[in-house]
């Protein structure tokens, strides 16, 4: 990102959450005037928040998405923005079966408030939204069996964006709505907008729990001797993506915002970065973590298998993943255990 002129201004939702903070820090040190939108609601943001400050001149409204008033006034102060990167969100399919209301006001109606402030305050900006992989369900059928201890698609290597979407569970209800509001967007008021499907993001920072960013939550439990519990048998398979893949994509995207008006990427690891579970747990023990787990029953929505397929973000963008899942589940369990005490506050104070 060499060579952003210092007045271009980004603004970044959920920024001090887990993707959050990597992209504050990425962005902020590639010259953009950072604005970050947080609640502070999440374990661990408070903390993150004040680790950004300490590094880098953000500006940090602790506002809602839900807030249409307070949004439009943060707008209305810090216009025009080059990009809006959405990442605020209602993030675990178990709390939203628990609460659909609170799950839906996050996620549908608070993009849908951001999508107003933007189209009225900085229509010639790129909206990025972090859309999710659970917009396609359970894959219309998509024919599963199990090989290797793993399961795996039977008929095709990777999910295309031109999979069917067949929200499943309120998560994937609000997530998929707003996917669809994105879209739509560029449509009806011309605007630059994308949406990135994303699959299972892990790295550094990410203060995991047991309903959702389950490659952090296992580490930390094995490196804190926490209980962690399988739900399903452990052969679900996942391609992971390492975060500083994730925050390289966003850049590239800004780079070629020209290219983006209502596009769907489906954005993951791709078929040479997956972990099942239990392969993660095994990784993880020869590493040296005790990692004795339970197993309980599936949870709505799950997937036995998602493996996004990367080729057209490879075509327009010309991203593709760089970090292994070993190379990042290192790095990972590096940073776990040199902040176990910052992570045993967080999750376990």
């Amino acid at each position: 990102m060499k060579g952003v002129h210092m007045a271009e201004k980004i603004l970044i939702t959920g920024g001090a959450g887990f993707i959050g903070c990597h992209a504050v820090k990425y962005f902020a040190e590639a010259g953009y005037q950072v604005v970050v939108l947080d609640n502070l609601s999440r374990k661990g943001t408070t903390d993150n928040a004040d680790w950004l400050k300490k590094r880098f001149p953000i500006t940090l409204y602790r506002t809602d998405v839900r807030d249409f008033k307070k949004l439009q006034e943060v707008f209305a102060r810090e216009k025009p923005f080059a990009a809006v990167l959405h990442l605020a969100a209602q993030v675990a399919v178990t709390t939203s079966v628990a609460d659909p209301r609170d799950d839906f006001e996050i996620n549908a109606l608070g993009t849908f408030n951001l999508l107003e402030c933007f189209r009225t305050y900085c229509p010639d900006a790129l909206f990025m939204y972090a859309s999710t992989n659970k917009v396609y369900g359970n894959l219309g059928g998509a024919a599963i069996s199990e090989q290797n201890g793993r399961y795996r698609f039977r008929d095709i290597d990777a999910v295309t964006e031109s999979q069917c979407l067949d929200f499943h569970s309120p998560y994937g209800c609000s997530k998929g709505s707003a996917d669809q509001y994105v879209i739509d967007y560029a449509r009806i008021y011309d605007l630059r907008t994308v949406c990135f499907r994303q699959s299972c993001i892990y790295g550094t920072r990410q203060f995991g729990v047991e309903d959702q960013g389950w490659v952090a939550w296992f580490v930390i439990a094995g490196v804190l001797g926490l209980p962690a519990t399988i739900y399903g048998d452990g052969k679900q398979v996942r391609d992971i993506l390492f975060v500083d893949d994730l925050i390289r994509l966003y850049a590239l995207a800004i780079r070629k915002k020209d290219l983006l008006r209502g596009e769907a990427f489906n954005i993951g690891g791709g078929p040479d970065n997956t972990l099942s579970l239990l392969e993660l747990i095994d990784m993880l023990r020869q590493n040296g973590l005790a990692l004795p787990c339970d197993f309980s029953n599936w949870r709505p929505g799950d997937q036995r298998v998602f493996i996004s397929d990367n080729t057209k973000a490879q075509t327009v963008l010309d991203w593709k993943p760089m970090v292994s899942p070993r190379q990042g589940t290192e790095k990972l369990l590096g940073w776990v255990k040199e902040n176990q005490p910052l992570l045993k506050k967080i999750l376990t104070g």
